[in-house]
């Protein structure tokens, strides 16, 4: 596994931890929902739903393949083992990927506008500065929009233990340009 890797993973868990208490438990993830719902107004209600959904669905990987102690808390250990094991942890990826690159296309146009993107990765907890220098990094249009097929695959990547000078190694603090 890469440094990189962890390092991103190590930022995602800390985001998560909605709540702060240094576990992630079903809670944190209702609360994440809710916030990066509300950065979406335009959204229509069937693309709030799925992102919704897919929090529920992250949550529900991570009790099923990490909490081997059965304490609805997984630690940061528990976590990294999950979630960099593509085969544990992929498809809830992918539904999670599809379902926050849709909210950033209300549209429907297959494009997400630079504020759009901003909101939404705000919602989560990245930084301004991190934020910007990723969607730079994804190749914004000259009306600086970005393919959601881009982010999404982004999405992916940010996940993958063996991945780096990925653009989003961008949102690990300290590396924005």
């Amino acid at each position: 596994m890469r440094t990189e890797a962890t390092k991103r993973v190590a930022l995602v868990f800390s985001l998560l931890d909605a709540d702060g208490n240094g576990v992630l438990e079903a809670d944190d993830f209702e609360l994440m929902a809710g916030r990066v719902v509300e950065a979406a107004p335009d959204a229509d209600e069937a693309a709030k739903d799925a992102m919704r959904t897919a929090f529920r669905g992250y949550w529900t990987t991570l009790r099923r393949e990490a909490d081997a102690n059965g304490d609805g808390e997984i630690t940061f250990e528990e976590y990294a083992a999950c979630v960099l094991s593509p085969e544990r942890f992929d498809a809830t990826i992918d539904a999670f990927a599809e379902a926050l690159a849709a909210l950033g296309d209300p549209g429907g146009d297959g494009t997400v506008e630079r504020p759009a993107f901003v909101a939404l990765m705000t919602a989560i907890g990245f930084e301004r500065a991190n934020i910007d220098a990723l969607f730079d990094a994804f190749g914004p249009s000259d009306a600086d929009r970005i393919q959601v097929a881009t982010w999404v695959d982004g999405i992916k990547d940010y996940y993958a233990p063996g991945k780096a000078g990925i653009p989003g190694d961008h949102l690990v603090v300290g590396t924005a340009v």
